[in-house]
């Protein structure tokens, strides 16, 4: 049976902008190419495509185009055939060589014969992606900074993006208008990794001390306005340790990031935090976050990870559309700046300030959570044992 995900009360009542119906106007899809050109969370939450035009077509073959930086993001997902990795930036190189990678790509992607692209994006290279493809059924989004004859050329089939649900919704708005069966209930973000992955970690625990449960700490955000005040992430840490909890810190491979956890384990300085800050990889970060019994963190990739992979949650949230980026999860508690104190608006932020805007959060609602979420759940593991 699927897991259970987060929803709204009435899901059904979510009107989408058009009604297409190409599902019965076309023989069923063999190849699908689904186009994501974003950041790591906005591909993971596109995952549920991948699982419903499954259910809605046994046996076809989902691919996915996606920046090469996300490719971890995928690259075990075990309902694709092929993922294709477009360089950006000096990943993609310069002049003669840059183009020449491009046109293989888009070679690639014209051999396998797709029946349907859907591009979730608005960037022009994967249009140019949808056209090279041949395909019968070509999606791309209505908008306002797209409105040229070109763009309704390659994309026949548009809609109106919404954001009135989470974004899951908005993804799955896309198949609902091309007249397939979805239920958002039954459909989970799918976040996978290798063996080789959870070998690694179990490896890095052991060498830690780490037996049993543990609790997962991802404290930091690579933007820092989404970021809680070190002082009562700490006091959080310290109560789970002088409880009798593991507690394992983690954080990406920034200098910042690090040195945040770095900062907190001075601290807290107690046996039973450890860190493995920097050490991971993202399907790592995934098979460590798995292991684990309870996942605290902020608006980050890694929480809609813990989402993805069953782990239970208590997200802090600052200045964001939380009903648009909340985890997809029933086993989640989000806990929001704006419900203790004046908060400044999402559309108002500048993304690289080093200000926080979570100050408003005091450490008692958290860990009135963290407590309640370890009663629901404490005596199950994570998700995924990560024994090898």
């Amino acid at each position: 049976m699927a897991r259970k995900v987060y929803h709204p009360p009435n899901p059904e009542s979510r009107p989408v902008a058009h009604e297409f119906m190409i599902a019965s106007a076309f023989p069923p899809p063999k190849r699908v190419l689904v186009i994501r050109l974003q950041n790591h969370g906005d591909v993971l939450l596109t995952t549920p495509i991948f699982t419903v035009l499954k259910q809605n077509f046994p046996g076809v073959e989902v691919d996915a185009l996606v920046f090469a930086e996300t490719l971890p993001m995928l690259v075990a997902n075990p309902e694709l055939t092929c993922v294709w990795p477009l360089p950006r930036g000096r990943q993609a190189g310069r002049g003669l060589r840059r183009v020449v990678a491009f046109i293989k790509l888009m070679l690639g992607i014209r051999r396998r014969r797709y029946d349907w692209v859907l591009h979730l994006n608005d960037q022009w290279s994967g249009a140019v992606a949808a056209a090279i493809s041949g395909a019968s059924v070509r999606f791309g989004y209505e908008v306002a900074k797209r409105e040229y004859w070109l763009w309704r050329k390659i994309f026949p089939q548009r809609i109106a993006p919404t954001f009135a649900g989470h974004m899951v919704e908005k993804n799955l708005d896309v198949l609902k208008a091309l007249g397939l069966s979805v239920d958002p209930r039954n459909a989970p973000c799918t976040m996978a990794f290798s063996r080789q992955d959870a070998a690694l970690v179990r490896q890095k625990l052991d060498a830690a001390g780490v037996v049993g449960k543990y609790v997962l700490i991802h404290p930091t955000s690579r933007w820092f306005f989404k970021c809680w005040e070190d002082e009562r992430f700490a006091e959080v840490i310290s109560a789970l340790a002088n409880a009798g909890w593991q507690v394992v810190l983690t954080a990406a491979p920034d200098q910042r990031e690090m040195d945040l956890v770095d900062g907190l384990l001075r601290r807290v300085n107690h046996p039973k935090v450890i860190s493995l800050a920097g050490q991971l990889s993202l399907p790592a970060l995934a098979a460590t976050i798995a292991g684990s019994t309870l996942f605290i963190g902020v608006d980050s990739v890694p929480m809609h990870m813990a989402a993805a992979l069953g782990v239970p949650i208590v997200a802090l949230f600052g200045p964001t559309h939380v009903h648009i980026w909340r985890p997809w999860s029933d086993r989640a508690e989000v806990i929001h700046a704006a419900d203790y104190g004046p908060l400044i608006a999402p559309n108002d932020v500048d993304t690289s300030t080093p200000e926080r805007y979570l100050a408003n959060i005091p450490v008692q609602p958290v860990l009135e959570a963290v407590w309640r979420q370890l009663d629901r759940f404490g005596d199950q593991m994570g998700g995924i044992n990560v024994a090898a």
